[in-house]
């Protein structure tokens, strides 16, 4: 039976209710200094302040060595009260030093096995998803090991792949490799900071593959494109692909939290949510972020 893997257990995946599809409730790198997500009384108060906004669950995209705190994560979301999906995977080279990446070599689709099957650390806490990165429009040397050690790890346990698009781009790329050469299926994919790169010829032929689109903000550094996001989403959910979309806020240094005077997490129900709904209507956005997410999430577990 189907399952989504949170940081407390399985559950139904219509037990996740409305989902953050893309966010960070602990996040540390170095290219981020004195920006940490690590204060764990704040992210308690981050996920209760989206619960109250009427939010359910918050997927983490944060993977292996950034500060994901799986233990930590345990904590805050029993005492919020929101599911947590943690995550496996790598991310960019530039967010770890050299021993570190070194240190994985020739063993990195089994660390993401493991940490999808047995947990992470001692902590417990199994990942639900594997998350690694593309490059500015190119995949570089790292990103096609991490893809290809992600994709081993999706056919070990059928475990969704999230990708962070680098500025939005290199969607089709992406594709190309992972449902192409090393056969994920579409559905079983899924691309971030679509609303970082507004062009909706790609974002057509991405979602025509089966793929799961998310578009997530606001965003510091790539706000100029924040506004494009509720014509990108009108657009793709009238072209016939509204099943394939999801929404987050990707909170990813701490002044970006609501708690610290940032939009944080409740930015995605209490600005974005309205303002798609005039765009689309209120079902069509319920479905967006309660039946899409649960779907993308879902997986029969080997």
């Amino acid at each position: 039976m189907s399952a989504v893997r949170t940081v407390l257990g399985d559950v139904r995946p219509a037990e996740l209710g409305v989902t953050d599809a893309h966010d960070h409730v602990f996040f540390r790198s170095p290219r981020f200094p004195g920006q940490e997500l690590q204060d764990v009384a704040a992210a308690r108060a981050e996920l209760a302040a989206f619960r109250a906004a009427g939010g359910s669950s918050v997927v983490q995209w944060t993977p292996y060595g950034l500060g994901r705190r799986a233990a930590d994560l345990r904590l805050v979301s029993r005492a919020a009260g929101v599911h947590v999906v943690c995550a496996t995977g790598l991310h960019q080279a530039v967010h770890y030093d050299e021993e570190s990446l070194a240190g994985l070599r020739g063993r990195l689709a089994e660390v993401f096995v493991g940490e999808l099957t047995e947990g992470i650390g001692t902590s417990g806490v199994r990942a639900g998803l594997i998350k690694v990165a593309g490059g500015f429009h190119a995949l570089d040397a790292h990103a096609r090991w991490t893809m290809s050690a992600a994709a081993e790890a999706h056919h070990a346990t059928g475990a969704p792949v999230a990708v962070h698009l680098e500025m939005g781009t290199g969607a089709l790329d992406v594709l190309d490799l992972l449902c192409g050469e090393l056969e994920v299926p579409a559905h079983r994919v899924i691309l971030g900071h679509l609303n970082r790169f507004p062009d909706s010829v790609v974002q057509r032929e991405a979602a025509r593959s089966g793929c799961y689109l998310a578009f997530d903000g606001p965003s510091r550094a790539h706000h100029a494109t924040d506004w494009r996001m509720p014509e990108a989403v009108r657009a793709l959910a009238e072209a016939g692909f509204g099943k394939r979309l999801l929404l987050g806020g990707d909170t990813v240094v701490a002044s970006a939290r609501s708690v610290d005077g940032g939009p944080g997490m409740p930015y995605l129900l209490r600005r974005t949510r309205p303002r798609l709904e005039a765009e689309l209507g209120t079902d069509p956005v319920r479905r967006i972020l309660t039946d899409n997410p649960a779907r993308a999430l879902a997986v029969d577990w080997r």
